[in-house]
């Protein structure tokens, strides 16, 4: 079985600015692979978002399109904007490019080095030294493999805690230490992200001193999630709709009281019922013989999108993991941890349970277009059949 190429960052402002001088670019490629920089602007607000928007986009643009590295930045040098009062304009970056198979080749300017797991333990990279245009860069060649986890940051990271709770800010040899503490081959790219760049965010006292980004990449096991959401519209296809949801592989998911009969019933087997309200927005979840996870339908589905909102987030602060077990928690879990394709199958049956509540159809269809919409920005692969 193939593995599968998982990113996502966490990039936290200099206290008191409103735009970030880090800035990550990334474009995947048809064939599984992607190229991602991070750019790291000179100074902070406004001038540095300008500096890293520009290279960023610039040089993952001409990478993905196999310029020669030499000619991008000898492009990113002729286009950036000059500060007035340094007279110089300067941005930071690492280029990362990975293959569908795990071959990658990295390059690094002025950024700290990368951080590779290899098992969940530090591995060396070999960074071969070469001049373009002026600037020293470190480059690097190597193949991932099943777990492995990449981690790019700009200098906020090692900048973490100066004048606050360290003196001399975070050791790069202390955050390798503390990356291999907190790996856990169940974490997502994102979640490994938001925990390193949380980390700085404690040592900052909260109020961080200099643009700090956490980009995690991730070399991991592919996962079908398949899930059915609302009955058919036609009774008469009850059946060929749960034979088909149950004929594709990875794991099931029923969302919905009416389809949780459905699928109950096809199966020849009954819905059992929790009492246990343990999040009291979220109804309890239900039981069903051969189904990972039976949940109720339009309320799970809005708390499973608040969720959403906060894990895609990349300014938000907090670490992106789903430890409730609730239904909207378990669901969040799924789709937006485990998961690296998600299969739909979507009833438009009308739920008379839902009369007088003011839940229609377009309530349900709306929330699974939300839904579609997070799960392709997290570049996972989404089916959806309407019914």
């Amino acid at each position: 079985m193939n593995s599968v190429l998982e990113y996502g960052y966490v990039s936290l402002n200099k206290k008191n600015e409103e735009l970030c001088g880090d800035k990550v670019e990334m474009i995947p490629a048809a064939d599984g692979g992607a190229t991602l920089v991070l750019a790291d602007g000179m100074g902070s607000g406004v001038k540095a978002n300008i500096l890293s928007t520009l290279t960023s986009k610039i040089l993952c643009t001409m990478a993905a399109a196999n310029v020669p590295l030499e000619e991008c930045i000898d492009t990113i040098a002729g286009s950036l904007p000059v500060c007035k009062q340094r007279g110089v304009a300067y941005s930071t970056f690492s280029l990362l490019s990975v293959t569908p198979g795990g071959s990658a080749y990295l390059a690094e300017f002025d950024n700290p080095p990368a951080i590779l797991l290899h098992g969940g333990k530090y591995t060396p990279l070999e960074r071969a030294e070469r001049v373009y245009s002026g600037k020293k860069l470190y480059l690097s060649r190597f193949a991932f493999e099943r777990g492995d986890v990449l981690l790019v940051m700009s200098d906020g990271v090692v900048h973490a805690g100066v004048g606050e709770t360290l003196n001399f800010g975070w050791d790069v040899k202390e955050i390798r230490e503390f990356a291999e503490i907190q790996y856990d081959p169940a974490l997502s790219a994102r979640t490994m992200a938001s925990i390193m760049a949380n980390a700085c965010y404690e040592l900052y006292g909260h109020r961080p001193g200099d643009d700090t980004t956490v980009l995690a990449v991730k070399f991991r096991a592919p996962l079908s999630v398949n899930m059915m959401i609302g009955p058919p519209s036609s009774p008469e296809s009850d059946g060929l709709v749960v034979q088909e949801f149950m004929a594709h592989d990875g794991k099931k998911v029923v969302c919905g009281g009416t389809s949780s009969q459905v699928v109950a019933r096809e199966l020849k087997t009954q819905v059992t019922t929790s009492f246990d309200y343990i999040d009291k927005d979220v109804p309890p979840i239900g039981y069903i013989n051969g189904i990972d996870l039976t949940c109720e339908g339009v309320l799970t589905l809005k708390k499973l999108l608040t969720y959403a909102d906060k894990y895609v987030s990349v300014s938000d602060p907090d670490i992106k993991m789903f430890k409730g077990k609730d239904g909207a928690s378990l669901l969040a879990n799924l789709l937006l941890i485990e998961a690296s394709e998600v299969n739909l199958f979507v009833g438009r049956g009308v739920n008379l349970a839902h009369e007088g509540l003011g839940i229609d159809n377009k309530t349900k269809l709306d929330s699974v277009v939300k839904l579609i919409n997070i799960l392709k920005s997290l570049n996972k692969k989404v089916e959806i059949k309407y019914y």
